[in-house]
């Protein structure tokens, strides 16, 4: 989700992910293009890998029809090179040890990760501050109750957040999204 300050559309999340990797959130690309028919024009839709062979990600990205992939983790620069003529958004992720140069592999944006992704656990958001160059995305254990604290520390272009709304492993609930982004547009 991008932080913009100022929005007409306050309650709108920029972005929404589908996870297409092995994960307990996985959804296969087909139920990722059924729910990408239902998300307004306006908010990217993201398929989300993490270690697939490229070709792999370029045919549940063309299967799903969204419009940005995400490879997160340790991925080479082939990796993006091999995608740039999906036409989509790459988004490379990953954490805050990484080259933090977005476009540094050819992607478009980057998200600074916990130092242990994927772990939903809050980190030092402080020590990446002036650190990433270009449009990047703080992530890592960001909550509704805490993202305008990371926003301060870190000075992201945005934000993006997955256990941090969910109710359970999984399970979003829209009352937590709403509020992560009403907190996020204010910090």
């Amino acid at each position: 989700m991008r932080h913009r300050a100022g929005d007409d559309r306050r309650g709108d999340a920029d972005a929404i992910g589908f996870v297409l990797t092995r994960s307990s959130r996985r959804v296969t690309p087909a139920r990722a293009r059924e729910l990408a028919l239902a998300v307004p024009p306006h908010v990217l839709t993201v398929a989300v890998f993490a270690g697939e062979p490229t070709e792999e990600v370029r045919a549940a990205t063309l299967e799903s029809g969204v419009r940005a992939v995400q490879l997160h983790g340790e991925h080479p620069h082939a990796d993006f090179t091999a995608l740039k003529d999906l036409g989509v958004t790459l988004v490379r992720a990953g954490a805050a040890s990484t080259d933090l140069r977005c476009g540094a592999l050819d992607e478009d944006l980057l998200i600074v990760d916990a130092p242990r992704p994927g772990s939903g656990e809050p980190w030092d958001w402080a020590a990446v501050r002036g650190r990433p160059e270009g449009r990047w995305l703080l992530a890592g254990g960001l909550t509704p109750s805490n993202v305008a604290e990371a926003i301060i520390a870190a000075r992201p272009w945005g934000v993006d957040v997955s256990s941090g709304v969910e109710v359970a492993p999984g399970v979003k609930d829209s009352g937590l999204i709403r509020d992560f982004i009403t907190a996020a547009r204010a910090g």
